[in-house]
């Protein structure tokens, strides 16, 4: 091989090299941009607005992020009370347990209802309560012992007390354009249906912690939901409003920080939405007799009839194009309202989902509550009552229940 030949070898050879050796640096760089900024594909999906551990699901935080790329897109400033994390949260509880029936008290309850529950829950860790609005009988809960424990951060499903509250304080209307910053604005169904933050931050805000504490006591939080339920603990409504440092009342009405809600209490709530008003309180028959001279109880008749058409269409929305979805993946042969709600605290994430489904045989509420890890958030609660009210329609329990009728020698002689 001629001198020249060995040289032009070695040129190319270290050429390759150095394109090998900056891939390698490009690569690195690219790794370690993606780790430490929010413009990764990942950090995109998951960052979520955060104070101390609370986070929101990716869902809610996608739909975010689009929501402040879009007013900035049109030169708006938008100024949140949430905080993005750079931090890749870390969580130290499971989703899933065994046995979450041991302890249940099941004898007053509907078996099937409750099989629909149990067959929708699966493994997950969590808490399935179904009840009927009309009287505030609940004919099933399944892990009795979470269901009446002392709740957790209700997350997004406080935003059903705060739009109600806006909306009888007449500071909006469903299709009132709120201003979130510059030209952007958003409506009231377009906000509970996107679980938007700033929204809902905006109201708080508008509405002043005593008038949302006055509401959100008013719709039952902060007071035992059942009618001696052996073992119900109480959910705490504080009596202060959070810091302005963690993001005040602002960012108690966009996740129900600070706030310690029940499955029961969000229950009654959403009960009271499918029925038109009446606060009941909830029963859990315990034997077949406790069924036989079940009376419902009013605990109080809440003024929002007028109101309940004005958030039905976000509710909805949810379910059809929203944060709840996943719902539609297991069920849609009827119209289902309903709100997701997810955060998390302490290493422990919460998944929500309260709602109510317009069957042909009358109205049923259920809330989906699980606790645990990162598979834990609301649109699992959504899809698992998805898959509840499958249950439920697969084994023909939607069919009016026909009434008998007397033979033809009764009708006349009555007659």
């Amino acid at each position: 091989m001629s001198r020249y030949a060995r040289m032009l070898g070695v040129i190319l050879v270290s050429l390759a090299l150095s394109a090998e050796a900056r891939a390698t640096i490009t690569t690195t760089t690219k790794k370690h941009v993606t780790k430490t900024t929010h413009t990764s594909t990942k950090a995109k999906a998951t960052t979520a607005h955060t104070s101390k551990t609370t986070i929101h699901n990716s869902t809610h935080a996608v739909a975010t992020s689009k929501t402040v790329s879009h007013s900035r897109g049109r030169g708006a400033k938008t100024k949140l009370a949430v905080r993005r994390t750079r931090n890749y949260e870390h969580f130290s509880a499971s989703s899933f347990a065994d046995n979450l029936t041991l302890g249940d008290v099941t004898e007053g309850e509907d078996p099937v209802v409750r099989a629909a529950a149990i067959e929708a829950l699966g493994n997950m860790n969590g808490t399935a309560v179904a009840i009927n609005p009309d009287n505030g009988r609940i004919l099933a809960m399944v892990n009795q012992k979470l269901a009446l424990s002392r709740g957790a951060e209700p997350c997004s499903t406080i935003k059903l007390t705060v739009a109600l509250a806006a909306l009888e304080e007449g500071i909006v209307r469903k299709d009132t354009p709120v201003n979130l910053g510059g030209k952007y604005h958003l409506t009231m169904t377009e906000a509970l249906a996107h679980s938007n933050n700033a929204y809902f931050e905006t109201l708080g805000r508008s509405l002043g912690f005593e008038r949302v504490k006055h509401y959100a006591n008013q719709f039952g939080l902060g007071e035992l939901a059942g009618y001696h339920i052996q073992g119900e603990q109480l959910g705490i409504y504080p009596d202060e409003e959070l810091p302005a440092s963690l993001g005040g009342v602002g960012r108690m009405c966009s996740f129900g920080e600070s706030v310690s809600m029940t499955p029961l209490q969000l229950g009654a709530l959403v009960a009271a939405i499918a029925n038109g008003g009446t606060l009941y309180y909830l029963q859990h028959p315990e034997t077949q007799m406790d069924v036989a001279t079940f009376e419902p109880k009013v605990k109080r008749t809440l003024n929002i009839a007028p109101l309940i058409p004005e958030i039905e269409d976000g509710m909805q929305g949810a379910v059809l194009y929203g944060t709840a979805r996943s719902l539609r993946a297991n069920f849609n042969q009827f119209p289902v309202m309903g709100k997701t709600g997810t955060c998390s605290n302490n290493g422990t994430r919460f998944g929500w989902f309260g709602s109510y489904a317009d069957t042909p045989s009358g109205r049923i509420v259920t809330v989906f509550f699980l606790e645990g890890g990162r598979p834990t958030f609301g649109p699992k609660a959504a899809e698992l009552t998805g898959a509840f009210y499958k249950a439920l329609w697969d084994k023909s329990y939607f069919i009016p229940k026909v009434q008998p009728v007397a033979d033809a020698g009764e009708v006349g002689a009555s007659e």
